[in-house]
């Protein structure tokens, strides 16, 4: 079983002697740095790394918490392969645990994880992973043959709507029309979960207040469902059926409520990333017409592993060009040396995907918008690519996530020509713990001749 929490490394057990062994950072306020994260963390980790180097320190709530962020990939690897009992994955993501439930994938550490990680690899991998590629595809045809043409389209939007189409019919298997009808707003609600929200993870009494009272209503209405709908699957044949849920409950022994939190885990991680990153693609893509013919070209040649591979190679490229999530949290169970410093136990421990992603000496010209960094034999090495983590933490849905990008780009593009509806590019803001386009990505739409 997992071990007992780590207190955290926080102002009040720092003494004097660790804290000047700490790498450098801000003298500002907690509440200063925490507000600066929250609101302008790109802008602001490419500003503190540029003047306190590659390492470096922060104070952020709850109590002035250490939190140590890393910028190059050895760094960042050593983090990530270190043993489960060190770093602490599921501590570091504890401020998701009121959302996403305490049994979810991403909250838990050692025996707990593993568990629960085998259980579901057999469902995001081969056999079963292309069989949720055909229901993917007809969902994204559907979708695109109804988009609106010559006129401005919020592709956020549009995206954000279509990957829960897929979350709602493919990973939880609803297919009722009136069931799809009453979980759609409310499963929106829960995906608009505002930051303040998670702060009930450490201040439990809070669910007691509005608006964490009315998040908790949403939450138990959505659990309704869910519960109705996994009792209904256990009792079908569930060969016949190949959505997430039918595989889940096909090769792992889970209860209810294991179910029920890894089902809003892929729901909350899988949903507003990848139409995130889609709406990304289609910005640039809109701004790049030689790149735009080259995906089209790859649209439209359907059986082609080349085509395929392009196409994937514009939604990674989009991934680092825009990273979604800026950064993942660690805790330390036990004192760890990491960038030359020896990092006391309770320190948060932050690899940010964000400059690793846009720093010139690992991507030639990194604001620049180029799929074909993952082509070929010099494509980018997996330790400079990871919007989806790594080590044994890696993310379980990356190759859902791709795949589900790669289907919705193609029934897209085989379509539709894409043009900007301006030419200012698009700015970045925080929504919850993802950075999404600020104004929604409006492109222009045009049929295809």
């Amino acid at each position: 079983m997992t071990s007992e929490p780590t207190p955290l490394l926080d102002s009040r057990t720092l003494d004097r002697r660790a804290a000047r062994e700490l790498p450098p950072g801000p003298r500002w306020p907690m509440a200063a740095q925490t507000a600066a994260f929250a609101v302008r963390r790109a802008q602001w980790l490419p500003a503190l790394r540029a003047r306190y180097g590659d390492v470096f320190c922060l104070r952020l709530i709850p109590r002035g918490r250490v939190v140590v962020v890393l910028s190059r990939p050895d760094d960042i690897r050593a983090v990530f392969s270190a043993p489960t009992d060190v770093v602490h994955t599921g501590e570091g993501n504890t401020i998701m645990a009121a959302v996403m439930g305490e049994n979810s994938l991403m909250v838990l550490d050692e025996d707990d994880h593993l568990r629960l990680r085998k259980q579901l690899m057999p469902a995001f991998h081969g056999r079963a992973l292309r069989g949720y590629q055909g229901m993917v595809a007809r969902i994204a045809d559907a979708v695109a043959a109804a988009m609106p043409t010559e006129q401005p389209v919020r592709m956020h939007e549009r995206m954000r709507a279509l990957t829960l189409e897929v979350i709602l019919q493919v990973v939880f298997g609803v297919t009722d029309s009136d069931r799809l009808a009453r979980l759609r707003p409310l499963v929106g609600a829960v995906v608009e979960v505002n930051p303040v929200i998670m702060l009930a993870a450490f201040y439990p009494r809070l669910m007691g207040y509005p608006p964490w009272r009315r998040y908790r209503r949403i939450q138990r209405e959505v659990d309704t469902i869910l519960f109705d709908e996994i009792a209904a699957r256990r009792r079908t044949d569930l060969e016949s059926r190949t959505d997430v849920l039918s595989q889940l409950l096909r090769t792992g022994t889970w209860s209810d409520a294991e179910l029920r939190d890894q089902l809003v885990t892929l729901l909350l991680a899988g949903h507003e990333t990848t139409a995130t990153a889609l709406a990304w693609a289609f910005h640039e893509l809109a701004r790049n017409p030689v790149v735009l013919r080259r995906a089209q070209a790859a649209a439209d040649d359907s059986d082609d592993e080349a085509g395929e591979a392009y196409l994937e190679a514009v939604a990674k490229e989009s991934l680092r060009l825009r990273p979604v999530i800026y950064q993942v949290g660690r805790r330390l169970t036990a004192p760890y040396e990491v960038a030359d410093y020896r990092l006391p136990r309770g320190t948060t421990v932050m690899p940010a995907i964000g400059l690793v992603h846009a720093d010139p000496t690992l991507y030639p010209d990194p604001h620049v918008f180029r799929p074909e960094r993952f082509l070929g034999d010099d494509t980018v090495p997996s330790a400079n690519w990871i919007p989806f983590g790594g080590g044994t933490r890696r993310c379980l849905g990356a190759g859902f996530s791709l795949m589900e990008a790669t289907e919705i780009l193609r029934a897209v593009l085989r379509r539709y020509d894409v043009r900007p509806q301006q030419n200012e590019p698009e700015r970045q803001r925080l929504r919850n713990v993802t950075l999404v386009p600020a104004h929604g990505c409006h492109v222009i739409l045009s049929v295809r001749t």
